[in-house]
């Protein structure tokens, strides 16, 4: 017999996973259907006798992945309605009080799931962690703006489920006065609106962003369009009350039509904001869920007592144009387009092309895309949090490790890092990115500094000092690491605030 919990909602049974105790698919809502669709989240009901944790619940209606892609960000598919579940990984379901780690995956709001094998939380258990990962929904399911006050759904799971940690997490073993909240690309960026939200004010004592920043949110207005363009697709009017009657994988489908239009547009009068970022979907401002910006938010201090780990891959964008051979498509006029749309003046460009040494079109691009999109936002996010005070620290990283793959041409591109700070370069899919021999050392130091900073908010190693808004310290993770000193100082000063 397994493990056997009891929470709020009933009794769970985990199992052994290499000497932790892992639990999965456990709902801490309703299933998101009928009069709850679209709708803020509601507690699951209770249930009689012992719910099997064993597999992985039912994952969130998600847009279709294409090659290479399905392969180098493998997203598992699991039907079922019940999808507003999480996993839990813990050394032992005691009155230990351990630390808490809360992962938000990433997928730009529109894929991904917590049954992602990098994201298995048994080693962060190992190093006496409680781990949790949790499921949200996911595009249209959980974004679209009707204009009703039920906006930012997918948010709104996420704050359900912060509060299942905190009314349960004890029972596992874990401290809810101590639980970081942690998330990688559109997860990151869910952390950092997290910070800005007041129905998740005292949940969450620290946050890790990888490759995330504060800046890719909505206006209402910006929202009511993207909208409207959903509706026109699928002729049905632009109201809540309309969209249920699609069936979520129509509202999927109809988004790979309209990222497949955005992709080849240029029109800026109809897409916005849309055209540079890609992302059909993200966090609505102006409304009672997120009344301001979190960039906004954190700029005035007022997540000034949240302590924060932050950084980017060196090579991020290079992720999405080296497996399709889009890096090679590239050519000098659609860079000065796209630059032009990112808001880099011709200084700017000039200074990309000369820091390039081949100057290839596309590497230029790949650099331009890569600050535009990563790491400036991350270097604000930072700077703001430090000149607040940053709670017990602000820490900044960037992973610089390049592998082999794609004949070396792929870099330190997006999500090479999660193998290494999961500990988890055997997980299905890291070879694809990483190859076959990544360097297992610069994992164990990586894994270690996050277990630390999950512990104690700080890192292990004493080498990483604490970031300031002057200095700029930036742990460097390659195969030498090291700390360089305003790194960005050159790149950020061609950027201007969005």
């Amino acid at each position: 017999m397994g493990t056997v919990v009891h929470t709020c909602g009933g009794a769970v049974e985990g199992f052994d996973d290499d000497g932790t105790v892992a639990f999965l698919g456990i709902p801490y809502a309703a299933p998101p259907v009928g009069e709850l669709r679209m709708r803020p989240p509601r507690p699951p009901r209770q249930w009689s006798g012992v719910h099997p944790a064993d597999t992985f619940g039912p994952t969130a209606v998600q847009t279709a992945q294409h090659p290479p892609y399905d392969t180098l960000f493998p997203s598992p598919d699991v039907p079922g309605d019940a999808c507003l579940n999480l996993n839990v990984w813990t050394p032992a379901a005691d009155d230990g009080a351990r630390p808490v780690m809360v992962w938000i995956h990433g997928g730009a709001w529109n894929e991904g799931s917590s049954a992602v094998p990098q994201y298995r939380g048994q080693p962060f258990a190992r190093d006496g962690i409680v781990f949790v990962s949790v499921n949200y929904r996911l595009g249209a399911e959980g974004l679209l703006y009707t204009g009703d006050d039920d906006a930012n759904c997918a948010l709104l799971d996420m704050v359900l489920a912060l509060n299942w940690v905190q009314n349960n997490i004890e029972a596992f073993g874990g401290d809810p006065e101590r639980v970081t909240v942690a998330g990688q690309a559109s997860g990151a960026m869910s952390v950092a609106t997290l910070m800005a939200m007041p129905r998740a004010k005292g949940l969450f004592a620290r946050a890790i962003m990888q490759s995330g920043s504060a800046e890719f949110t909505m206006t209402t207005r910006q929202a009511r369009r993207i909208t409207r363009l959903f509706a026109d697709d699928l002729g049905i009017p632009a109201t809540r009350e309309a969209f249920v009657t699609v069936a979520p994988q129509r509202l999927a489908d109809a988004h790979d039509r309209l990222a497949a239009e955005v992709a080849s547009s240029i029109d800026v009068a109809r897409w916005g904001g849309v055209l540079a970022s890609r992302m059909m979907f993200q966090p609505v401002t102006g409304t009672p869920t997120l009344p301001d910006p979190p960039a906004d938010v954190i700029a005035r201090g007022d997540a000034a007592h949240i302590g924060l780990l932050i950084g980017t891959t060196t090579d991020e964008q290079r992720a999405f144009l080296v497996p399709d051979g889009g890096i090679d498509r590239v050519t000098w006029p659609v860079l000065i387009g796209a630059a032009a749309e990112y808001g880099l003046g011709p200084l700017g460009i000039r200074y990309y092309v000369g820091t390039e040494h081949d100057r290839a079109p596309g590497d230029v691009f790949a650099a331009i895309s890569t600050d535009w999109f990563f790491r400036v936002p991350s270097v604000r996010v930072a700077d703001a949090q430090a000149k607040a005070g940053g709670g017990p620290g602000v820490y900044m990283y960037e992973f610089a490790w390049r592998p082999p793959t794609f004949d070396g041409r792929l870099g330190a591109c997006h999500a090479l890092d999660l193998g290494f700070t999961f500990d988890g370069l055997g997980a299905p899919g890291v070879a694809e990115l990483a190859g076959d021999r990544p360097p297992q050392s610069l994992a164990d130091l990586m894994h270690r500094d996050w277990v630390s900073f999950v512990r104690d908010g700080r890192p292990a190693d004493d080498a990483w000092p604490r970031y300031d808004a002057v200095d700029r310290p930036v742990r460097v993770f390659d195969a030498e690491p090291g700390v360089a000193y305003d790194p960005y100082a050159d790149r950020v000063r061609h950027w201007h605030h969005r």
